[in-house]
């Protein structure tokens, strides 16, 4: 296993972080979650963000992926400054070229597989019912679960529930796949099929980024990101 020492050129960078801070105060109590954050990280690639309960990790995902602000820093999202983008701009950019993988999977329970699918689409003036029931079918095929398009959340077995969260993740077809302890309460069988399924995507083309405590997960990863206190302890290729 080789370091990686930091050098990217510039035309394919995609997520550039410059001295980012991020601070949480919950009345007197000032607890500052990320500290001096650099990175960079090119199309493409595939990084697991690796760290203990309240390193960061999560925190520097949802800032990744426009969930979260920052106070300091810079944040250069495919060459745009994330600061200039308007609320609007930044719900068009999550919902059009970034695709977030919860660790609760957040589906509707009470809902249709199929709907959880096709919900980011409904916020597309532009998509014809038909398109969203079609694109939706895909994706639960890709995710092999077709079968269960009809069937309410809440009766998926946990493997399945997040191959729906994927599916929907993946229905607008993003550029970026962030996804938040993907693996965590799966069984290690079901755990290394969805690992095999994020490969798949990279593999696409696909930016993927994974946040996880579990070493085993970092491992199948191209790029291991190790976040302690706040701060990257570790950046090394595989």
């Amino acid at each position: 296993m080789k370091p990686y020492k930091g050098e990217k050129r510039t035309s394919d960078i995609m997520i550039k972080l410059e001295n980012i801070n991020k601070t949480y105060r919950t009345g007197k109590t000032v607890f500052q979650a990320l500290k001096n954050i650099n990175l960079s990280i090119e199309k493409g690639e595939f990084i697991a963000i690796l760290g203990k309960s309240g390193s960061g990790k999560t925190t520097l995902l949802n800032i990744i992926g426009l969930l979260d602000s920052f106070e300091e820093g810079k944040y250069i999202l495919n060459k745009t400054d994330v600061s200039s983008l308007s609320e609007n701009k930044k719900a068009s950019y999550r919902n059009n070229k970034i695709g977030v993988v919860l660790q609760d999977y957040s589906l509707i329970n009470h809902k249709k597989v199929m709907f959880n699918v096709m919900l980011p689409l409904y916020f597309d003036k532009r998509c014809s019912y038909f398109h969203m029931k079609k694109r939706a079918m895909e994706m639960l095929n890709i995710m092999g679960i077709a079968d269960q398009a009809e069937k309410k959340a809440i009766n998926l077995s946990g493997g399945q529930r997040q191959r729906a969260a994927i599916a929907r993740a993946m229905i607008n077809e993003p550029d970026i796949i962030l996804a938040d302890e993907p693996t965590g309460a799966l069984d290690s069988k079901t755990a290394g099929e969805i690992m095999d399924i994020f490969a798949e995507l990279n593999k696409k083309g696909v930016t993927v980024i994974i946040v996880t405590h579990d070493t085993d997960v970092a491992k199948r990863c191209g790029r291991i990101i190790e976040i302690m206190d706040g701060r990257i302890v570790k950046d090394e290729v595989r």
